[in-house]
């Protein structure tokens, strides 16, 4: 049950078809599935020839590139375990990742290689590649792969083998260690192919790893631009632009931080794509008004927001060409955010929020019976073949699973609730709820009222000396002077008395679309003491 069945799969039915369209040098470079079969067949012989063995993990510092799936493949196809950290989160994360599991090997940029100066952990790892051109100290080039055989076959797997491995923020305490198995990724590949609608064959600009495996488990091509996107909100969005236009590509994958820069790239040069047919977001909440200025930049895309979490992906899909009057209506008086119709694969349903306190086991009666019906708002939970059963070591279990019989599900740790026609509601996280007199108020009632505004570029509701204030990042030069009687009109019901400007809210890292609500109130505070 190798996940690197999916690379087979097309090297038997398209060999020469193109995998993957990276811009390089000043031009595109199409690489084969055959080809790719060949660069990850060789770099798995190199990885054992290092002494590498089938449970060893590997950690993987690359931007997105051929380099990076060509390791990904090599460590799948060896049974080892690739392992994510973000690096932007700050060097003690990584020593703190680090210390979680031994690390048997490093592939890593040139650029990514100087954190080993800074965090021990890394200076231990015995086995250094870099990617490049130079050989580094202390490592090997990842280029040399190339002078390696194409003898071995993809290392038999287990459904329950591990294969990738990624990290939680731990901004709350330790980060917890999510792994998701052979059979989890291909349950997941199928989850998201049915999703996707794409075409074997089609090109896709995808901003977002995990879809890249999907794409070529379908026998879709991902474009390489050769920009930097792991910091969308910063992203050289004109190059990006460009590069969609001149590859002509049919698809568009990434989070609304990266998707909002192209649309506003395109507004301010009157560009449009005209060769996009689809275009999925998610990673970060997805207002209307982003999905409005989506399909101006993409006339004759299917657009579609996905919801889901690293846990759960994914969970829900919405197609923005079904978003009425009626739904519109719903947004502007508090009933939050639209996610869709949840996907096949996934089972959700809505509990009491009991959020920070440990559930079940349930009974399979017991479970229907404390399930809220549709209309009410509650704790989003999920499970399905595609969910993450449990964390490394079982750390962050206690909070985040129960068992219903014999079924493990996964709470999301997100508010919401269910329409009568079956569509999921978004009301954010449950953390981040304000309570008084009045009652529960979860965030998206009152940012997604707030979106609408033409002067909003991002919003933020939290509590300041007491009472509900919108946190508000204006969406362009001028903005901040505007008249905001109308918002807080809008928003009287939800008890908001003052609207605070900044000019920046804090965001995660990772998609940079995010809030980050202990930073915002951090924020908030040293304004208010100023």
């Amino acid at each position: 049950m190798n996940v690197y069945a999916i690379l087979t799969e097309q090297v038997r039915m398209r060999p020469e078809a193109r995998a993957f369209l990276e811009w390089r040098g000043g031009t595109f470079r199409a690489t084969s599935f055959r080809e790719l079969d060949a660069a990850s067949t060789r770099a798995a012989a190199m990885l054992r020839s290092m002494g590498l063995r089938p449970g060893d993990s590997v950690l993987v510092f690359v931007p997105m590139s051929i380099d990076l799936y060509v390791a990904l493949l090599a460590i799948f196809r060896l049974g080892l375990v690739a392992v994510f950290i973000d690096p932007s989160a700050g060097r003690a994360h990584v020593e703190r990742c680090c210390r979680e599991l031994p690390i048997r090997a490093l592939v890593a940029s040139p650029k990514a290689h100087l954190l080993r100066c800074a965090v021990p952990a890394l200076r231990r790892v015995p086995v250094a590649f870099a990617t490049g051109p130079l050989r580094l100290p202390g490592s090997r080039r990842w280029s040399d792969w190339r002078g390696f055989g194409l003898a071995g076959g993809p290392e038999p797997c287990a459904a329950d083998t591990p294969a990738l491995l990624t990290f939680t923020s731990g901004s709350t305490g330790r980060p917890k260690a999510a792994v998701r198995t052979h059979g989890l990724l291909q349950a997941q590949q199928a989850v998201l192919s049915a999703e996707l609608g794409a075409s074997p064959g089609d090109l896709v600009l995808s901003g977002l790893p995990i879809f890249v495996l999907c794409n070529l488990g379908c026998g879709v091509a991902s474009l390489i631009p050769g920009c930097d996107l792991s910091s969308p909100a910063m992203v050289d969005a004109a190059a990006l632009v460009d590069r969609v236009r001149s590859s002509r590509a049919a698809g568009l994958q990434g989070s609304p931080a990266l998707l909002g820069a192209m649309a506003a790239d395109c507004r301010r040069r009157g560009l449009t794509l005209p060769d996009v047919q689809r275009v999925h977001t998610g990673g970060a909440p997805v207002f209307p008004k982003l999905l409005n200025r989506i399909r101006t930049m993409a006339p004759r895309a299917r657009v579609t927001a996905v919801y889901g979490s690293t846990e759960a992906e994914p969970m829900a899909c919405l197609d923005a060409d079904t978003l009425g009057a009626g739904d519109l209506a719903a947004i502007a008086s508090g009933r939050g955010l639209p996610a869709g119709r949840p996907v096949t694969a996934a089972r959700i349903r809505l509990l009491p929020d009991r959020w920070g306190t440990p559930i079940g086991p349930f009974d399979p009666g017991e479970f229907e019976a404390a399930c809220l019906p549709a209309g009410q708002a509650g704790e989003i939970v999920v499970s399905g073949p595609h969910v993450l059963p449990g964390y490394v070591r079982g750390e962050g279990d206690a909070e985040t699973k129960f068992r219903v019989g014999p079924v493990k599900w996964h709470r999301t740790g997100d508010a919401g609730w269910l329409d009568a026609d079956g569509r999921l509601w978004l009301l954010g996280r449950c953390s981040a709820a304000l309570e008084d007199s009045g009652g529960r108020l979860y965030p998206f009632m009152v940012e997604a009222v707030a979106d609408r505004h033409w002067a909003v570029r991002r919003s933020a509701c939290c509590r300041v000396g007491g009472r509900c204030a919108l946190v508000v990042e204006p969406a362009a030069v001028g903005a901040a002077a505007a008249d905001w009687t109308q918002l807080k009109h809008d928003l009287a019901w939800a008890g908001v008395e003052r609207i605070l400007l900044v000019d920046r809210i804090p965001c995660d890292r990772r998609h940079n679309a995010k809030v980050d609500y202990p930073a915002l109130r951090r924020l908030v505070e040293r304004q208010a003491g100023a």
